[in-house]
């Protein structure tokens, strides 16, 4: 078997050349959450690098131009990109964005060898500041490795050309699945090579590094690979959709995506399979079909479907020669047994590895089933907090002050809400009198205890109360108040609460400590 990788350096400052037609200026760089994830090659020349603040980056080189990350537009112009090397080859898998692999045994044959096989599929690539670089190898691992140097590596010498690579390469390609926290490991063991990493038994990689070493030292000594695009027996899981208008608008696209999906998984999940190759194909209204493979070293989840559906359909839309859409289907052609979770939280786990855990647990239970907690800005504590799927863009925090807005420090547990029964207390002042809040937005007495079920506590300190109208434009406006408030019983020690004031009674709204 021989492999053919090409390789688009930076392929998101490339995707937004594209996308902006070349109006764009060197040096570039993407941010995102404030760091830069990619620059140009211009941009690492004046001191740019990843992983850099924006700021600091921008002060090593005042006329850099810093892009927001859109993983859609790297996926959208990719789909259009990897439709000119249909022309070339017909075994084409796309990897991610920015890199492909073909069967280069076929396409070699075809046009009378391999360097001119190469060369075609570099000038299919060939757009106004686009670069691509090509590597080819007896395996798809070694040719992704060696399509970094643009190097040929003649059939039968892999394991030499692999031999004198760094380590480090095995973390330069995230489509190789290699955990950085393993390379790190390995260079501080003296393995500075992958000749050196082939040289160690596997069994003793496999036993200090478990499956993760394994998958390293396989690469390490050109252990042989899957064909690029083979046609597996797999049980007939395909799931199509035919709408009752032909897809001509990217909005309709993306909701078929997402819908198909959705469809996928859920048979996928009653096989217990996962699925790491699919075929998308497109039957257009004139009669043609079109069709694209992805492949991940991750089991697919159902947002990574997803994702890769609409882009390539939003590259078929917008590359004005497909035309409408008819109908759609998702072949996956190659399925993979998912992996045993493990413990998430044991030490040494990695934020890839833990991702991964949950893509998985997604993949099964559907986007929903995991949330994370992001911040949005608001008066109270749960205000604050909303929960969104996993993986999904979380909603911009609203910038300025909240007038009425519990002030630091901020509790650490939320309470029962103002309507669950369990969250009812009683505050009383010397006099055994209830302690409430008045039309004027203050105490009517001094606090002396609080009763919260069975527990009484002596009240040591208190600040508040803050009035907050909520909703005044609504029919039904929400006035509350809230009191922090500190209180001990005997030979224990003080605890603290956030109260509410709402309809005529306290609650406990948030906990602290």
């Amino acid at each position: 078997m021989r492999v053919a990788a090409l390789w688009f350096p930076d392929w998101p400052i490339q995707a937004a050349r594209l996308s902006a037609e070349d109006a764009l200026a060197e040096p570039l760089a993407i941010g995102e959450q404030h760091r830069i994830t990619v620059c140009s090659s211009v941009a690492r020349a004046q001191g740019v690098r990843r992983g850099m603040k924006v700021r600091a980056a921008q002060a090593v080189c005042p006329s850099l131009t810093v892009l927001d990350s859109d993983v859609d537009r790297d996926g959208r112009m990719f789909s259009s990109l990897a439709a000119s090397f249909d022309d070339v080859a017909s075994s084409v898998e796309v990897i991610r964005p920015g890199l492909v692999v073909v069967d280069l045994a076929a396409v070699a044959k075809f046009h009378g060898g391999e360097a001119i096989a190469v060369e075609m599929l570099l000038d299919a690539a060939a757009r106004k500041g686009i670069d691509a670089l090509a590597g080819a190898a007896d395996e798809i691992a070694t040719a992704i490795i060696a399509s970094r140097a643009g190097q040929i590596v003649p059939a039968g010498e892999s394991a030499g050309f692999l031999a004198q690579q760094p380590v480090s390469v095995l973390v330069a390609e995230t489509a190789l699945g290699v955990d950085p926290e393993l390379v790190r490991a390995l260079s501080q063991l003296g393995v500075r090579t992958l000749g050196d990493l082939a040289a160690l038994p596997s069994t003793a990689v496999s036993t200090r590094f478990g499956v993760g070493g394994i998958t390293c030292h396989k690469i390490a000594r050109a252990a042989p690979d899957r064909r690029v695009a083979p046609e597996l027996p797999v049980a007939d899981l395909a799931v199509g959709l035919t709408p009752e208008d032909p897809i001509e608008r990217v909005d309709a696209a993306a909701f078929a995506a997402r819908g198909l999906a959705a469809a996928l998984h859920e048979k996928l999940s009653a096989v217990g399979q996962n699925c790491v190759r699919l075929k998308i194909i497109a039957e257009l209204t004139d009669g043609r079909q079109v069709e694209r493979v992805w492949r991940t070293k991750e089991a697919l989840t159902e947002a990574a479907t997803a994702d890769r559906v609409r882009w390539q359909l939003d590259g078929w839309l917008t590359s004005g020669g497909a035309g409408a859409i008819a109908s759609l289907i998702l072949e996956p052609l190659e399925l993979a047994a998912p992996e045993p979770v493990g413990e998430l939280w044991r030490d040494g786990t990695t934020t890839d590895a833990a991702r991964r855990v949950v893509e998985r647990v997604q993949s099964t239970l559907g986007l929903d089933a995991v949330v994370q907690p992001v911040l949005v800005g608001g008066r109270g504590v749960l205000e604050r907090i909303e929960l969104v799927p996993f993986g999904e863009q979380a909603p911009e925090p609203v910038e300025g002050e909240w007038p009425g807005a519990i002030p630091a420090p901020l509790p650490a547990r939320l309470g029962g809400g103002p309507t669950h029964p369990v969250a009812r207390v009683v505050l009383i002042d010397a006099e055994a009198k209830r302690v409430g809040v008045t039309a004027e937005a203050v105490l009517s007495s001094r606090p002396y205890a609080l009763g919260w079920g069975k527990n009484h506590y002596l009240v040591t300190a208190w600040a508040g109360p803050w009035p907050v109208d909520g909703g005044w434009w609504e029919a039904h406006p929400r006035k509350v108040a809230r009191l922090q408030i500190v209180g001990k019983r005997e030979g224990e020690a003080q605890q603290a609460w956030l109260l509410l004031w709402v309809q005529g009674g306290w609650r406990i709204e948030a906990m602290y400590g």
